[in-house]
């Protein structure tokens, strides 16, 4: 059987092509969610038109500190320990599939372990090469590696970062999020329920626990929205644990007041795609909003001293390091980042789905 462990959005999102293909080919699959996010899960899951999770581990508040979040993971695997049996359905050959770079995929591959299933890793290979850019990321990963027992590296180049681990590596040449794109553009279209400003703007999107573990960071990066305010009007989206930060350290009053700066609550992925398909440009930290972008053809900042993936850099996407003078060029010369919608021949999912009925 093949079990599926997602605990965040952006998971959920990438992963839906490939559960969408499971119930399109009536193959039956095993939903465990982490509860690692709570809130738009229900939101995607009826975007996509897929069940509900079979099997929730916790079910409590969204998990948003690195403390809470170790606590969490331990219980989890306590959890694994006196229930796998019902977890995994008394499954002793299947497949545990995993993705990306959280607590959750780190969580699901350490579970599979555990009841001595076979783990499969999606998003795999991808690495900044810096343990702390991001963080904790980058590290999860590389613990996820040594766990997994096939790998499905989006690209070549994350093909090649693996070459030391020992799992089987499928290379499916482009990432999942490609294939969530493909399938939600056509829905967009006859979406009205969004607010679109009338005039141009760009949409701001910070989350990472790099950009807001103290006040310095953070203010770093606020400082630097501020600046781009200045020159274009900004819609920014709060994230759950951005609006504590910004609480926490005084700055939310800060932007509000902001003239220039409009705070947005979270969208679900339809919605906020929509968002991004009418804005001049983004301002991010987060990889899905890089590849989104690269697909989409939408110019994008990141505010990151390095990214993990290699989709848009010196095409859409500029990597800020933080500097103002590479962050006022891409702003006074946001056109020249744009392209058209890219039309790949590829449909990674479909290749993962082939690669799990061949191993499960």
């Amino acid at each position: 059987m093949i079990h599926v462990v997602i605990g965040t959005k952006a998971q959920l999102i990438k992963m839906a092509p490939i559960l969408k293909t499971f119930q399109q080919e009536h193959i039956d699959y095993n939903h465990i969610s982490t509860g690692q996010h709570q809130a738009t899960m229900d939101d995607i899951l009826a975007n996509f038109g897929l069940k509900k999770p079979d099997y929730v581990l916790y079910k409590g508040k969204d998990i948003t500190s690195v403390v809470k979040m170790f606590v969490w993971l331990m219980s989890n695997l306590f959890k694994t320990i006196l229930h796998r049996q019902k977890i995994f359905k008394s499954d002793k050959h299947g497949i545990v599939l995993v993705h990306g770079d959280t607590f959750s995929t780190l969580l699901g591959a350490m579970m599979g372990k555990l009841a001595g299933l076979k783990v499969a890793h999606v998003e795999s290979g991808l690495r900044s090469f810096n343990l702390f850019h991001p963080f904790p990321e980058e590290i999860t990963r590389i613990l996820t590696f040594r766990l997994s027992d096939y790998m499905f590296c989006p690209g070549e180049w994350a093909e090649k970062n693996l070459a030391k681990y020992k799992g089987i590596k499928i290379n499916t040449q482009i990432n999942t999020l490609y294939d969530s794109l493909r399938f939600a553009l056509p829905a967009i279209e006859n979406i009205s329920d969004v607010s679109i400003p009338k005039h141009k703007y760009g949409i701001v999107t910070l989350h990472r626990f790099e950009n807001l573990y103290n006040y310095d960071a953070l203010n770093q990066v606020i400082s630097i929205v501020e600046k781009i305010s200045q020159k274009k009007f900004l819609l920014f989206i709060l994230h759950k644990p951005t609006k504590k930060k910004l609480i926490k350290f005084d700055f939310y009053h800060r932007l509000k007041n902001n003239p220039n700066i409009e705070f947005r609550e979270r969208y679900d992925y339809f919605k906020f795609i929509k968002l991004i398909l009418t804005a001049e440009f983004v301002v991010s930290d987060g990889g899905s909003n890089q590849e989104e972008c690269y697909y989409l053809g939408k110019p994008i900042l990141l505010l990151r001293k390095a990214s993990e993936r290699n989709e848009g850099l010196g095409e859409n996407c500029v990597l800020s390091q933080y500097d103002m003078s590479i962050i006022n060029d891409f702003i006074d010369n946001v056109s020249q980042y744009s392209f058209d919608f890219k039309k790949l021949p590829v449909s990674p999912s479909k290749m993962i789905v082939e690669a799990c009925k061949k191993f499960s």
